[in-house]
């Protein structure tokens, strides 16, 4: 089969291309880019599109690179092809950031990419990745976190910019694009950094892959099949994967999100990993945090049990929970930031106080108790204002908090009463309590209330708590 069938085919078959699409093609002047160039060049009117071209110079082989450009530029005028080109300082963006060469190549030279296809209105951003690229690729993925996402290696297009980034190449060898372009008697540019092995890419290409074609000189074309199948399981997976999610995992506010562990383990181990792939696409923009290994993993441990609590510290501050069978992701803040040593006053005179976990509280004198103060949800607790001394404070828990309880003879840790009243593990710390003047735990609201109050009025009760 000849390249342009080859190429023609695998376009056909995964849909890259579209009747009066607009194209930009980014071009290095390498023997890749320069046969993706002439082939769109040369099959533009049997596709019906139109293409430009896109180029950056990084400044790091200095009148290297610069001859690149101007390389580029002589086809693109020969060809009457609109080139849009720019020069970026990547040394000295290097030396500000102190950071690997390779990222900030490729953020710069796509984030260049981006602005282009937005002043063009360009259709699609066409890259040279081929089926050598795949292999190589795959088998760094294989080397460093080896998930099924890093696994199924370069797809044929993906989402850039709000419209589409395709790499129809990815079905030919470069052996194959370099055949192709040397019949069409075209010259390209050799980067001279290729050839070293300070990059881990080089190093694969250099020294592994000549090693896996003396057993197989198709080796990238099997990889390109394999990865094809792979990409064609997971959509299938994926779409059973959402729909579960989307009657397991409930979504509170923002990014909080919770499920039944139990619940959760009763789908299949494969759609569950996917389940919580899903679930770090919603929390995190970065591919790197998603497709983290040591992150799927950590959360997949925390689901293998329904017993017991447990938590996982997570990016950007949120925080993983098992509690009492429960999973929860939500923000790992204690109390919206108070700390123990701050208080909320509670008094006659104050009505009705909000606390941070949306509870409300007033305390009123027992003659005052009006039905316009009541609620269907409310709860009342009467007690003598003299034994406890007004006003009374709310304050989150600290080490060594107790409370004394009815028919108890010493206070109970507060450790103790919130496993048994199986407070999460995560909401502990930031409980609102209910505390004397002397700092003495009276109440944690809404789970237990101490000594000093009772649900019915007592003789000499004369003030009431009201809880909602």
């Amino acid at each position: 089969m000849s390249f342009e069938l080859k190429v023609k085919q695998f376009i056909e078959e995964e849909q890259l291309l579209q009747q009066d699409d607009h194209l930009l093609v980014a071009v290095s002047g390498g023997v890749d880019s320069m046969a993706l160039l002439h082939y769109f060049v040369k099959t533009k009117e049997q596709w019906g599109i139109r293409i430009e071209a896109v180029h950056v110079d990084h400044m790091l082989r200095g009148e290297a690179s610069a001859e690149d450009r101007a390389f580029v530029q002589r086809y693109c005028n020969k060809y009457g092809i609109i080139l849009h080109a720019t020069a970026i300082p990547i040394p000295e963006i290097m030396a500000l950031e102190n950071g690997n060469s390779q990222l900030i190549c490729r953020r710069e030279r796509y984030r260049y990419f981006g602005e282009v296809v937005q002043k063009t209105m360009a259709t699609k951003l066409v890259t040279a990745h081929h089926a050598d690229d795949q292999l190589e690729s795959v088998l760094m993925a294989l080397t460093k976190n080896a998930t099924m996402n890093s696994m199924q290696g370069i797809r044929p297009q993906r989402f850039f910019e709000g419209k589409s980034l395709i790499r129809p190449f990815l079905t030919v060898t470069k052996t194959e694009i370099r055949e192709y372009l040397q019949k069409q008697g075209l010259d390209y540019r050799e980067d001279a950094s290729n050839n070293k092995d300070d990059y881990v890419r080089n190093r694969f290409r250099h020294h592994v892959v000549p090693l896996l074609e003396v057993e197989n000189p198709r080796v990238a074309e099997q990889v390109s099949h394999f990865t094809q199948h792979l990409q064609e399981d997971e959509a299938f997976l994926m779409t059973m994967a959402q729909e579960s999610f989307s009657k397991i995992v409930k979504r509170n506010n923002g990014n909080m999100y919770s499920m039944e562990i139990a619940t959760f383990q009763l789908v299949p181990v494969a759609l569950q990993r996917r389940l919580i792939l899903i679930l770090l696409n919603y929390l995190y923009k970065d591919s790197n945090t998603i497709q983290s290994y040591a992150l799927l993993t950590s959360l997949s441990k925390l689901c293998e049990a329904t017993a017991g609590n447990a938590e996982v510290h997570l990016p950007e501050g949120l925080i993983a929970v098992r509690s009492y069978g429960k999973f929860t992701i939500q923000k790992n803040e204690s109390c919206a930031g108070q700390t123990a040593a701050e208080k909320q006053i509670i008094s006659t005179t104050n009505g009705w106080k909000t606390l941070t976990n949306g509870m409300r509280l007033c305390l009123v004198k027992l003659p005052e108790l009006s039905t316009e103060l009541l609620t269907d949800t409310a709860q009342l607790f009467y007690f003598n204002a003299s034994k406890l001394t007004l006003p009374l404070y709310v304050r989150v828990r600290k080490e060594g908090d107790r409370m004394l309880l009815k028919g108890m003879d010493q206070p109970k840790r507060l450790s103790r009463l919130f496993i048994d009243e199986k407070i999460p593990l995560n909401e502990r710390n930031s409980w609102p309590l209910l505390i004397t003047q002397s700092d003495e735990v009276v109440a944690v609201i809404g789970v237990r209330m101490g000594i000093f109050f009772s649900t019915t009025a007592q003789p000499n009760d004369d003030t009431v708590l009201i809880v909602d």
